[in-house]
């Protein structure tokens, strides 16, 4: 396995903490006899246990073995991967490299197992090899990734010969990309010691557009900006405002699983994140998928100035903000900021104070749509009462029944929204599982 490894090009750049090369090592050793085979066995266990976790993260299955590879070869971004990414399949020298890793590849594909496991008395790999998951909740892994690695890894297990294992990466590259952004919807991020790192959401909302009841125009505004943004026309930042539980963050989730496949993907960050705002766009603006940058409760006090950095992000900063970026907001507050009758009075204590009011009140003016979500009217919040309670076939209730119980419980949960005739759905199905 180390002499295979180390024919690696393209692809060479593991890290240094990776299962292969960790592997790869340790069969060197094992080869050239520097180690009791105790100390072998131990290193070896570590790095099963490696991949047993890994493949618990993303549900694989079947064989461990070939899911890590085809891992390894969608996560890696090196200079063949990042332009397949964007072009495809394309002539190049540089196809002749990326040909030698992938026959490289088809041997760790194939490796045989047996005379380390004869050697050793140990039987791993071999049990890798014929995997069986244990079945659990979607919550607990991504299943779009894990789809998508279990598919290709049939796919370059089966390959004859290396320009059919080359065109099946390569057009793996093309559909969905490479790396943390080409598998998965949504991210958080952190910065540790100066690095940033990307941490993948698994356990996102699958709700979708038809399931916020009402509010169609809304929802169209959002939709014709966003199709604008896909498909690399003029487009504008989003601001959604209005009353809490009226659905602007739903619909903010439901676009980004409608326009998924079109290469929308979406980072969610916090206001005391937004010093780090100019490196995420410097991280992104070069990847052939467009961003929006999702900024949920969006809102400041008078003392606080992070409003500062997002307006010369927005506009008004000397580099222009890239065209795959987009910010998206929601806020209970229609000008984002604070404001008091102070700031509206006339006083001395400040010579030039609708200055300071325009100053504050401009952040909002580099949001292109303004996007309004009322609270229902009462009949409207029946009617997304019946909409919901319709998913659950165990709320056995006449929609009379429904509408009396749910205006007592908006009476002492709340008030009328779309998220208090959830919660009161929720209570319904919960209680009605204990009948």
């Amino acid at each position: 396995m180390y002499r295979q490894v180390s024919k690696l090009i393209l692809y060479r750049n593991l890290g240094e903490n990776s299962i292969l090369k960790q592997l790869s090592e340790i069969f060197r050793r094992f080869e050239n006899g520097y180690d009791q085979p105790e100390d072998l066995v131990t290193d070896i266990y570590c790095q099963v246990k490696a991949l047993l976790d890994l493949g618990t993260t993303y549900g694989f299955d079947k064989n461990l073995w070939h899911n890590y590879l085809t891992f390894v070869l969608i996560t890696n971004e090196n200079s063949f991967s990042m332009t397949s990414e964007k072009v495809g399949k394309n002539e190049g020298t540089v196809n002749h490299f990326a040909k030698n890793d992938f026959a490289v590849f088809m041997e760790l594909f194939r490796y045989d197992f047996r005379p380390i496991e004869e050697a050793l008395g140990i039987d791993c790999f071999s049990t890798l090899l014929n995997y069986h998951s244990i079945a659990k909740q979607e919550r607990m892994y991504n299943r779009n990734v894990s789809e998508k690695v279990r598919a290709l890894s049939d796919k370059l297990a089966a390959a004859e010969d290396v320009d059919t294992f080359f065109d099946a990466v390569v057009g793996f590259y093309r559909d969905y990309g490479v790396g943390m952004f080409g598998l998965n919807k949504a991210f958080r991020f952190t910065t540790e010691n100066g690095n940033l790192e990307f941490i993948p959401i698994n356990n996102l909302d699958k709700v979708v557009l038809d399931d916020l009841v009402g509010y169609e125009l809304q929802k169209k505004r959002l939709i014709e900006n966003t199709e604008a943004f896909v498909a690399g026309r003029p487009c504008n930042n989003c601001l959604l405002y209005g009353d809490a539980g009226t659905g602007k963050s739903t619909s903010i989730k439901a676009i980004l699983n409608q326009y998924y496949d079109s290469g929308l993907r979406m980072i969610e960050m916090y206001k005391h994140q937004f010093k780090d705002l100019s490196t995420i766009i410097s991280h992104v603006k070069n990847r052939n998928y467009r961003f929006i940058i999702y900024m949920d409760d969006l809102s400041f006090e008078e003392f606080e100035i992070e409003y500062k950095f997002l307006k010369a992000v927005i506009e008004g900063g000397m580099e222009t903000k890239p065209d795959n970026i987009l910010i998206y907001a929601t806020s209970n507050r229609r000008h984002l900021i604070r404001e008091t009758w102070s700031d509206r009075a006339d006083r001395d204590d400040e010579l030039h104070r609708s200055d300071t009011m325009t100053e504050k009140l401009s952040l909002v003016a580099r949001f292109g749509i303004t996007i309004n979500y009322s609270r229902p009217n009462q009949k409207e919040f029946f009617e997304i009462v019946k909409h919901l309670a319709r998913k659950y076939p165990q709320i056995n209730k006449s929609e009379e029944e429904l509408c009396r119980e749910a205006n007592k419980w908006e009476l002492s949960h709340g008030g009328i929204s779309g998220r208090t005739a959830q919660q009161f759905i929720n209570h319904l199905a919960g209680i009605a599982g204990d009948e």
